[in-house]
């Protein structure tokens, strides 16, 4: 199925909380000057306009990156200074800066150095194009029209052996829910000292309770869950909540994210918002 479009939904608070940890990651890597690879199984068009038709048909970007661009919390300036780095001057319409939220690719390639690199999978045809024309002269990076799922797969265990791989399927097919955790057991198995971020929409919150219990029982170590939400659960339609769940850590992102989730969510959504902050699995 390829009717999802993240156009609908960039910079909306679940981009934020997705990017914001990408961001924590990708630095905590930079730290040492051993090369690292960076994966992305569902890349999408990396740059997009917050005035397009797509982007204004709900505007949720306004109670997600709109709310935060004169925010000056010192917890949030490495994230919103990559956006801000991975914006061009303008793109070919002449939209400025301030109109264009980067993809998680963009966010990626931004912290790629010399000797690392990068490889990117998008299946659907328009956003794979974008996408590819966006990176093509960057040789750091390579860009495939393929199903991300098989592809990361294929890829491991990359040469370099440390690394972020970025999981987030739109979940338009319920057996998504089972095939990413089927897709990080099998990607653990040949890269378990990779770092993985799972991300995911709370939409119905038994299918992401049995995510939960699906991985504590995977009998891999070290797994941590964060949430961020604009409301509490509910049985109507739409997302509520979204989440990112991280398979070894950097040893600082937990007591940042439980300082800064709490005020985040209040920031965004007053006292509707929601926030959690959990350990699914120790060493």
């Amino acid at each position: 199925m390829l009717s999802y479009r993240h156009a609908f939904h960039a910079g909306n608070f679940a981009d934020v909380l997705k990017h914001l940890i990408q961001v924590e990651i990708l630095q905590y890597l930079q730290q040492k000057e051993k090369p690292f690879v960076y994966i992305d199984t569902h890349s999408g068009a990396g740059l997009y306009s917050l005035q397009s038709a797509e982007a204004e048909k709900n505007a949720e970007f306004e109670t997600g990156i709109g709310r935060l661009q004169n925010c000056d919390w010192p917890e949030l300036q490495s994230y919103l200074n990559a956006v801000a780095s991975s914006r061009p001057d303008h793109d070919q319409s002449g939209l400025a800066a301030s109109q264009l939220y980067p993809g998680s690719p963009r966010l990626g390639q931004l912290f790629l150095r010399e000797q690392d690199r990068a490889q990117l999978f998008e299946l659907h045809p328009q956003d794979f194009r974008f996408l590819d024309e966006l990176m093509a002269t960057d040789r750091r990076l390579r860009v495939e029209q393929s199903d991300g799922f098989k592809g990361l797969i294929a890829a491991l265990p990359p040469r370099e052996r440390r690394g972020l791989v970025l999981i987030d399927p739109p979940y338009e097919i319920k057996s998504d829910y089972e095939l990413v955790v089927d897709t990080l057991i099998k990607a653990h198995r040949r890269f378990a000292t990779g770092i993985y971020a799972l991300w995911y929409p709370v939409v119905e919150r038994s299918r992401i309770n049995k995510l939960e219990q699906q991985l504590k029982a995977s009998g891999i170590a070290r797994i941590q869950l964060f949430e961020l939400g604009l409301s509490a659960d509910t049985e109507g339609r739409g997302m509520t909540s979204s989440g990112m769940i991280v398979i070894n850590p950097p040893w600082t992102l937990k007591d940042k994210m439980q300082n800064l989730l709490p005020r985040l969510s209040q920031y965004l959504a007053g006292e509707q918002g929601v926030w959690r902050c959990e350990e699914l699995a120790g060493e």
